[in-house]
């Protein structure tokens, strides 16, 4: 790893001006079953960090990693790691004891965040609408007898149902339940990601993703980003599979629909008390737009909503995230 103080700019080959902001590092991969993904989403954004002048390599989160760092630290960091130790917070702490910049929330903000029930909490707080739920251990179910639990939830919050690790992503253990018969496969799916259970009413609308930026103006909203699976729902293969979902930029929704999404992420982003970027997911439905959950790491894939809506705006991904992270070399950690 080379040396990342600041410099002067360089030239690499094809004549291509680097960024004075130095070497820089992203972080991806890490051992959560999102794994993949990030190490896709690092290889984006690395190429399209270069792509805008910027030195940046790639690192795993493993025993390696904070001897090389601590041996040659990096201007500043961006965390892609996705899933638990990646947006729990785990990471942030790590990188706040090392005392390197980094884009994306501190860790306290990150550790509600990643907890979808408390997200919701504070969200319904601050006056969002978010589907009713209930969230429950796997341990209610053995101790209280799964049938009876199931049953009542049923009657209380009607169906179709949600259901959804209480931490995690990338729909992983994910499943909608139309009939009754169905919501014990989808506790046996949702238990083997986590054991904790967060089982939601189905709010039927259009499925949107609405990006966040702060580059030091206060957050923006990007333009929702329609979400429409071509067979069955937005599970795994469909986020991370070409061709498998339709995509909407912007989302197809009135003016006021589209204002009330744009209005409900910068509101998630305020009130969770995140910083520089995040994605909120959300339906929208009768003018509505409901509060699903908030992203600290999106994804940057090719089939990734947040690329997709900087595109929208006429906004590389590089240019954006080279400012993000000179951003975070300014203020420090």
């Amino acid at each position: 790893m080379r040396h990342a103080a600041p410099r002067a700019p360089e030239t690499r080959a094809g004549g291509r001006e680097l960024s004075d902001l130095g070497h820089v590092l992203i972080l991806a991969g890490g051992l959560s079953p999102e794994r993949e993904v990030s190490l896709r989403s690092g290889a984006r954004l690395r190429d399209a960090l270069r792509e805008a002048g910027v030195d940046a390599d790639i690192a795993d989160a493993d025993a390696g990693l904070i001897p090389a760092v601590i041996a040659d630290p990096p201007s500043a960091v961006y965390p892609a790691i996705h899933g638990a130790s990646g947006e729990d917070g785990s990471i942030q702490e790590v990188l706040t004891l090392l005392g390197l910049p980094y884009v994306g929330a501190l860790p306290d903000a990150c550790r509600f965040a990643f907890d979808k029930p408390a997200a919701k909490a504070i969200a319904r707080a601050a006056g969002l609408a978010t589907p009713p739920s209930v969230t429950l251990p796997k341990e209610t179910f053995h101790d209280l007898g799964a049938g009876t639990v199931l049953d009542r939830i049923v009657a209380t919050l009607g169906l179709p149902l949600f259901v959804k690790p209480a931490r995690g992503g990338s729909a992983l253990g994910a499943t909608l339940v139309d009939t009754a018969e169905d919501l014990s496969g989808a506790m046996i799916s949702c238990f083997a990601y986590g054991d904790t259970a967060l089982i939601e009413h189905c709010v039927l609308g259009t499925e949107v993703a609405v990006g966040v930026i702060d580059l030091g103006r206060g957050p923006e909203a990007l333009p929702p980003v329609e979400i429409r699976p071509l067979v069955g729902g937005y599970d795994y293969a469909a986020r991370y599979t070409p061709g498998q979902t339709e995509f909407h930029v912007p989302a197809r929704l009135t003016p006021a629909e589209s204002h009330a999404a744009t209005e409900a992420a910068i509101t998630a982003h305020r009130v969770l008390g995140l910083r520089d970027v995040s994605r909120t997911d959300l339906i929208v439905s009768d003018g509505v737009a409901s509060f699903l959950e908030v992203n600290v790491a999106p994804g940057l894939t090719e089939t990734s909503t947040l690329p997709m809506a900087l595109t929208a705006v006429g906004q590389s991904l590089g240019s954006v995230c080279r400012d993000l992270l000179s951003q975070a070399a300014a203020r420090g950690t």
